[in-house]
């Protein structure tokens, strides 16, 4: 069949806008109604710079914190650390479980027994928020759980997780972390020493390179990255220990001091190469401040990124065939999952980015910590 110019146009004109009119929501979001065995069935949660792996197992609310630039000593990417979510009478365990990815809105949400748990990330500030909304009073807790309260000598395979990448002469250890209740917060940072050799020392005095060494980019000295998890109206209740996947853990709680039908958990984070650690920690309360002052406005905010995000461009595969349907779906799940990192000073790295778990749940030689990622560190 021949086609003129002006039926080509009319034809190109029609398939314009069948695109426009496509809705840029409609790459489905994702909706489980059972809950999670393991972190290795986790949602994908995040924007700005900031991951998290949301699941619900046995009734309890976990998620890991991730950020972009959370390099130690031994320049390995450190997660942020675990929270773990207790509400009683548990919610969840009932039939009308649903935990649900909303891509259009960048956030997951866990319902069941009349309650919801709401968590999203603020695209502009580096701000974890949770909701919990019940019919019904419940009494929260909310656990920082970390498994770096300790010095950890890595040993073996693990050390594809930094650069050293082999066994040295010498012990290799991933320093332990400064966690405590401040106030009725619980505050946990890792600021890399200045007492020890980093891998950026070691390295330039491998390659005989000290007499320039103070021209050099260390991306390494006086990093410092943690944050601030705060309950409005919750107290710091003990101090748990526990295991979870072979990684021992301690956990600091917060809680609720009476039953309530609606609470909020705020986590501030902060990442930077301060010259001193109160110089971090002053930076640390200006997001807190910043997320108390802008929280009637954050999350509307965020979402419209996120609608933004979708709208300016989408490849949406409208077919029957389940073998193409899935091809566009988890086109748009890594997209959204590279957009969690939009705003990250370092590029999404290739093996899981902000989203790695357990690793045991992969392969159960690697029975490591949740820090612990194949080809880490930098080349």
């Amino acid at each position: 069949m021949n086609y003129t110019p002006l039926s080509l146009l009319l034809i190109l004109v029609s398939y314009v806008q069948v695109l426009a009119q496509a809705q840029p929501g409609q790459p489905a979001n994702v909706v489980w109604t059972s809950q999670s065995k393991n972190s290795s069935e986790s949602m994908p949660c995040g924007g700005g710079d900031i991951g998290l792996n949301v699941w619900v197992e046995k009734g309890d609310v976990l998620f890991y914190l991730s950020r972009s630039g959370t390099f130690d000593e031994n320049n390995a990417l450190l997660k942020l650390g675990r929270v773990r979510l207790k509400l009683s009478p548990n919610p969840f365990n009932g039939t009308d479980f649903k935990q649900e990815l909303k891509l259009t809105e960048g956030g997951v949400a866990i319902s069941g027994g009349q309650t919801q748990v709401n968590l999203w990330v603020d695209v502009f500030q580096p701000v974890v928020h949770v909701t919990i909304q019940s019919a019904k009073p419940v009494s929260i807790s909310a656990a920082y759980e970390s498994w770096r309260y300790e010095d950890h000598v890595v040993k073996g395979t693990e050390f594809r997780t930094n650069s050293y990448k082999a066994p040295q002469k010498f012990d290799v250890i991933t320093r332990n972390d400064d966690i405590t209740f401040s106030g009725n917060d619980v505050l946990f940072y890792h600021r890399n020493r200045s007492d020890s050799e980093t891998i950026f020392d070691y390295t330039v005095r491998l390659e005989g390179m000290e007499s320039v060494k103070n021209r050099l980019f260390d991306p390494l000295k006086n990093n410092t990255f943690g944050g601030l998890m705060r309950g409005l109206t919750m107290k710091p209740m003990r101090t748990d220990t526990g295991v979870y996947a072979h990684a021992p853990f301690k956990a600091w709680i917060l809680a609720t001091t009476k039953p309530v039908r609606s609470q909020e958990i705020t986590i501030g984070l902060n990442v930077g190469q301060t010259n001193t650690l109160e110089e971090w920690k002053t930076g640390l309360a200006g997001i807190m401040n910043g997320a108390e002052r802008t929280k009637k406005t954050a999350q509307q905010k965020s979402q419209g990124w996120w609608w933004q995000f979708w709208n300016r461009s989408y490849i949406l595969l409208d077919s029957k065939d389940t073998a193409v349907a899935a091809i566009s779906r988890n086109y748009q799940l890594f997209r959204y999952q590279l957009g969690c990192n939009a705003y990250g000073k370092w590029p999404t790295k290739f093996n899981g980015g902000l989203f790695t778990f357990d690793p045991e749940y992969v392969d159960t030689k690697y029975a490591y910590s949740p820090d612990f990622r194949l080809w880490g560190g930098e080349r």
